[in-house]
């Protein structure tokens, strides 16, 4: 038994859950704080149609991240099992057929990204005078996408071998690199708002040599060779499976998000300005648990291949105990200085306004989020694609996008405003029912394996 196989299996839960969920929270808060800097530098503009046109942006950016996460949590999700059956053979091939499926994937999409990109800003929310500045950021990032997506691609394999600490610091190398290139780029060399792209690019692009220094140095347990490329229609459909409900995920939030700056558009810059704003501060504390879940998938994903049910439903209670209790802190933290919050991003007092109220109704049930993600990510794990599918689209789809429709027509920026509460609320009823049949499932597995 390895080192990894031990810790996995036999190692107190709470330790490696720790071991496993720190560096991906820190991996991931880095990789939103390449959103929030940018967001912070670009209001040091004082333009708040240059913040707007960042906002306009953000969907752009999920929707590439959405397409690395499909790969990389896919085959993440896969190799863990594997890795649990002592599949290891199966586990190179799946790593490398991703590796290379997603490289070429994501080149195309760099092409037709750039071509389109005027119609992609309009569709996201950008007005003619938003559209100057948004043109000039998104193209950049536009260029730098094949990075972004297989950044998100290597860090998920990764981790899927149990070393987030590598992953973590791989991102985090970009973030710090982001954070003193975007002052540089925008003010010393006078670019503007192309400064802080170009910065974005150019810290994915050391990120991405970090990742793939690990596979070529063979520090990894896991090896990635063109001679393991196997495009097979079994591993494509394991990776695709639960790849799939990420990516809807992730796109669907990248619409959902386009869609609020539609409805938010005709209430003038300031309410973009305002909604990317709250967005982002609060992709913060989403992104925590989007990290600790990344931490999470292995461990349940490991332990249920392998057939330990107990370890399986130890790992879900501590899960939901921990994720419960940041959500309860982030919230109080939210409503008590939402002002301020906001105040850091822009002085145009329009802006703090509607912003302040939007990052308040926001967090209203954002107590409850990490039972949501916590169950979202656990049918993925367990590769249960249906109803990690299902989950996946009714947060940001079949309840968003309906909400941010008709609470828009009937309390025209209230509702846009409320749209994702509501949303919110309906995806917890539905979680919950979900959430008690896959109980009852773990439980008989349990009584006829005579545990």
């Amino acid at each position: 038994m390895t080192e990894r196989e031990k810790m996995m299996g036999e190692e107190k839960i709470s330790s490696v859950l720790l071991k496993l969920s720190i560096p991906a929270i820190i991996g991931m808060l880095v990789n939103a704080i390449y959103n929030v800097v940018d967001t912070a530098f670009v209001g040091m503009l004082k333009n708040t149609s240059a913040i707007a046109a960042v906002s306009v942006a953000f969907p752009m950016f999920i929707m590439i991240g959405a397409i690395g996460l499909m790969f990389g949590i896919g085959a993440g999700s896969y190799i863990s099992r594997l890795l649990g059956e002592k599949n290891k053979k199966l586990a190179d091939q799946t790593a490398s057929t991703t590796f290379f499926t997603s490289l070429i994937f994501s080149i195309f999409f760099t092409i037709f990204g750039v071509k389109f990109i005027i119609p992609i800003l309009k569709m996201f929310g950008a007005t003619d005078t938003i559209m100057v500045f948004a043109k000039e950021y998104s193209k950049i990032i536009m260029f730098g996408s094949t990075f972004t997506i297989m950044n998100m691609t290597l860090n998920n394999t990764i981790r899927a071998e149990g070393n987030a600490k590598y992953s973590m610091m791989a991102i985090s190398i970009g973030a710090v690199i982001n954070i003193i290139l975007d002052p540089i780029f925008m003010f010393a060399f006078d670019m503007g708002i192309k400064g802080a792209a170009v910065a974005t690019v150019v810290a994915q692009s050391i990120s991405f040599i970090f990742l793939m220094r690990y596979y070529i140095l063979k520090k990894s347990y896991i090896h990635i060779s063109i001679k393991y490329f196997s495009p097979c229609i079994k591993i494509y459909n394991e990776i695709m499976k639960i790849g799939v409900s990420t990516f809807a995920r992730q796109a669907l939030g990248s619409f959902s998000l386009g869609f609020i700056n539609l409805a938010a558009k005709a209430y003038g810059d300031a309410a973009v300005a305002a909604m990317g704003i709250s967005l982002r501060v609060f992709s913060l504390g989403m992104f925590v648990i989007f990290g600790y879940n990344q931490g999470f998938q292995p461990v349940v994903g490991y332990n249920y291949g392998a057939k330990k049910y107990e370890r399986v439903k130890e790992s879900i209670k501590v899960s939901l105990k921990w994720t419960s209790i940041f959500c309860i802190i982030i919230t109080i933290i939210f409503n008590v200085f939402a002002k301020e919050i906001i105040l850091v991003f822009s002085k145009d007092m329009d802006v703090v306004m509607i912003g302040e109220k939007t990052l308040r109704v926001m967090s209203m049930l954002f107590p409850l989020f990490g039972f949501q993600q916590v169950y979202a990510v656990l049918f993925q794990a367990l590769g249960k694609g249906k109803e990690a599918l299902t989950l996946s689209i009714a947060r940001q789809g079949i309840f968003l996008l309906p909400a941010i429709f008709i609470l828009s027509k009937l309390f025209q920026l209230n509702g846009v405003i409320w749209s994702q509460t509501v949303a919110d609320f309906l995806t917890l009823i539905l979680t919950s029912i979900l959430a008690i049949r896959l109980h009852k499932e773990i439980k008989e597995k349990n009584t006829n394996q005579g545990v």
